[in-house]
């Protein structure tokens, strides 16, 4: 654990975020903002939202723009834009923080906006309450996520310090913003154990948390400094290796250049399976798919091991889903999760033949030893494997090196070494009974494959 000198965490940290930004970071800002709101564009017609709407109704005041959907209260929208960015599970996210910025964050600058705000003020507002939120993330260890939603957790001081930004507070108005911001949060991820939007609504109360907060610090509503390291503070509560030092690191770039935007509408532990199947070649997985292997690490499984989803939001959490959806369309399209999608026949029987696994191995050769330098391992059962070495060249891959029986392969232009199997035998163990016909084959989504889907930029 890193150690901070006597003065409170959230001072370390304020003094941080008073640093100037850059034009590349208000650059990227652009893309997050522009990012948040295709995913609450397309959210709009979300049913969640019908509960949120009625309350807006009965607004005497309706000011404030809730994105894609009409006007209401500054707070009614602020529930309404928090809920929005994230229910298509589109939403950026800092895979080391493993959360979710932007879902929070935007939402509550575009409350704090008035007609006098500059685009400068919203986007410096978007670096220093992703920096953090991000930073927060870090801090509070691996070991918060365990019972905790780090977006919900997090995101509450994230909004708190874009809005202090917004708002022009000096340090110490700034440090009671994010320190009351602290004081209330929360998020159990026992919701996700139930088909339920909570998820969504941790994200709307931890924005219109931090833009409360920010809003009484402007009126001199003192907070308590020491709420994240302090002895009943946030880190004493929630975390066993929380490590306050991230707080106040060197800045050497704003962190809102490590955020990514996910490429594929489904919960982020599902996407190192989604990337490792689509490297096949498309007439394998269209030919005769038998059975789908995933290794994976322990939270993969634990939040996306859905065999039957009754809901697109469960699709989402589903990597069964995910895989069957590819092997019958192809590239993963938003429609692939939606109503019709569940009760389809053909992709309810190719989740039935997705196995799950957790594989500790993936975790141990990565890169830090933290899961979320994120592995999986797809191993498909599918064609006589002459045909399927076959549709390897003809994708491309080029024969490396044969040792024993197995043939390894390599792609000019795809990361990573796949393993076809020979005639003679499977992948590093013979086909199991009734399968001496089927070919094995193998792709390694590694750390260094990882990085087009997980790195931005």
């Amino acid at each position: 654990m890193g150690t901070l000198a006597a003065e409170p965490a959230i001072m370390h940290l304020v003094r941080v975020l008073q640093l100037p930004v850059d034009v590349a970071s208000r650059s990227r800002a652009q893309m997050h903002l522009l990012d948040w709101l295709a995913c609450a564009a397309g959210a709009g017609n979300d049913p969640s939202l019908a509960a949120l709407d009625s309350l807006a109704e009965g607004d005497a005041v309706s000011q404030a723009a809730i994105w894609s959907r009409g006007y209401g209260s500054t707070q009614s929208a602020l529930l309404c834009n928090g809920m929005l960015g994230n229910l298509l599970e589109m939403d950026d996210v800092h895979r080391r923080a493993i959360l979710h910025p932007g879902p929070v964050v935007i939402p509550a600058l575009l409350a704090t906006c008035t007609v006098h705000t500059s685009g400068n003020a919203l986007l410096d507002g978007i670096v220093r309450g992703y920096e953090a939120m991000i930073r927060l993330g870090i801090a509070v260890g691996s070991s918060h996520y365990r019972y905790w939603h780090p977006t919900s957790t997090c995101g509450a001081l994230g909004a708190a310090a874009g809005c202090a930004s917004m708002l022009k507070l000096d340090a110490l108005p700034s440090a009671w913003a994010l320190g009351n911001a602290v004081s209330r949060t929360g998020g159990l991820w026992q919701m996700r154990h139930e088909a339920v939007p909570t998820k969504s609504l941790h994200n709307a109360e931890a924005a219109r948390s931090g833009w409360l907060a920010a809003q009484l610090a402007a009126r001199d509503f003192a907070g308590p400094i020491s709420a994240l390291d302090g002895e009943q503070g946030l880190f004493a509560a929630t975390s066993s290796d929380a490590d306050p030092a991230a707080l106040a690191a060197e800045l050497q770039q704003w962190s809102i250049h490590q955020v990514s935007f996910k490429p594929w509408p489904a919960c982020r532990h599902a996407h190192p399976a989604i990337d490792a199947l689509q490297k096949l070649p498309i007439e394998a997985l269209t030919g005769d798919v038998r059975r789908i292997r995933v290794r994976s690490y322990r939270e993969a499984i634990a939040f996306c091991d859905r065999v039957d989803p009754q809901t697109p939001l469960q699709a989402r959490f589903s990597i069964q889903h995910a895989l069957a959806a590819i092997c019958v369309h192809g590239r993963p399209q938003l429609q692939h999760y939606q109503g019709a999608a569940l009760v389809d026949p053909d992709l309810a029987a190719l989740r039935r033949r997705v196995e799950l696994i957790e594989d500790r191995d993936l975790l141990a050769g990565s890169r830090s030893g933290h899961w979320y330098n994120r592995h999986s391992v797809c191993i498909i059962h599918t064609m006589q494997s002459r045909a399927l070495i076959k549709l390897l060249q003809t994708d491309g891959w080029q024969l490396q090196r044969t040792r024993g029986s197995h043939h390894q392969f390599v792609h000019p232009t795809k990361p990573g070494t796949d393993h076809g199997a020979t005639p003679k035998e499977g992948l590093g163990q013979r086909p199991g009974a009734g399968d001496s016909q089927a070919g094995w084959f193998e792709v390694r989504n590694g750390i260094y494959a990882l990085s087009h889907s997980y790195r931005s930029g």
